[in-house]
């Protein structure tokens, strides 16, 4: 676990160096991210001035959700930004470079890389958690751990998207797509949703635990609900790595001499 931490760490201060090699870039796609954002939650928004409640939910709760939604996918995509990359490497074969280290290969690939967009949506959940919910000290300490608990389900949930790869070839495509619904869903508020699309939302598209569950834990409290999201985020990232580790006893070297990027 300590070497882990010295590799993540290691990493994420030689990507920030070199985005910020380019100051006015970074900042500018930062910023982009957090307008992007915001336009999205001014809709929501707009709509709950229109209508105040919606199955229970309100203003504070679409934003509370789009907080936790928005700043654990940042800093999910800002410590492991490979993930998202990850069905190409192993269809192309470029694995090889971390293959050959001697560190876990999931953990170092997912790692050397930084999505430079994602500052922008942890700050702009930040933003709004801060300033939509006014909470106390107890608040943002659960906050906080919910957005871990949120950026861990994200990235083993496209972890094992991405790992079909070992199995299908090019599944590059499937995988983002089944991001992306798994994105999108997390965006709408799940009280909205019924029958089999709401199982579904807890089980094959984890949604539920993104969108839902932290935004009823920071209205009202309960441990069963916290040790719940919490098991639920431990057992995505057990079984991240196993299906990973089956898919790379299939893994076929590229055989190629590069630099890597």
């Amino acid at each position: 676990m300590k070497g882990l931490l010295g590799l993540t760490t290691g990493y994420l201060k030689a990507n920030l160096q070199g985005a910020l090699e380019y100051r006015v870039g970074f900042f500018s796609q930062v910023f982009s991210m957090l307008v992007n954002d915001l336009m999205w939650l001014t809709f929501w928004l707009a709509y709950f001035s229109k209508f105040p409640l919606v199955q229970g939910w309100g203003r504070e709760q679409v934003a509370t959700m789009w907080a936790v939604v928005a700043a654990g996918f940042g800093v999910g995509v800002t410590v492991a930004g490979n993930a998202n990359f990850l069905a190409g490497l192993i269809a192309r074969g470029q694995l090889d470079f971390y293959l050959a280290l001697p560190r876990p290969v999931l953990s170092h690939v997912l790692v050397s890389r930084m999505e430079l967009t994602a500052p922008g949506d942890v700050l702009f959940g930040l933003i709004v958690f801060g300033v939509v919910v006014h909470p106390g000290v107890g608040q943002w300490a659960l906050f906080g751990l919910l957005v871990l608990t949120t950026a861990l389900i994200i990235v083993s949930f496209t972890v094992m998207a991405h790992s079909l790869a070992f199995w299908l070839g090019d599944a590059e495509g499937l995988a983002n797509e089944l991001w992306g619904a798994l994105i999108s869903f997390s965006t709408y508020p799940t009280v909205i949703f019924k029958g089999a699309v709401k199982v579904l939302l807890f089980t094959v598209l984890p949604a539920g635990f993104i969108a839902y569950v932290p935004v009823e834990l920071l209205r009202q409290f309960s441990w069963s609900w916290l040790g719940g999201v919490l098991g639920f985020a431990a057992l995505m990232v057990v079984a991240s790595t196993a299906v990973f580790r089956a898919g790379l006893r299939r893994y076929e070297s590229g055989n190629l001499i590069a630099a890597r990027q």
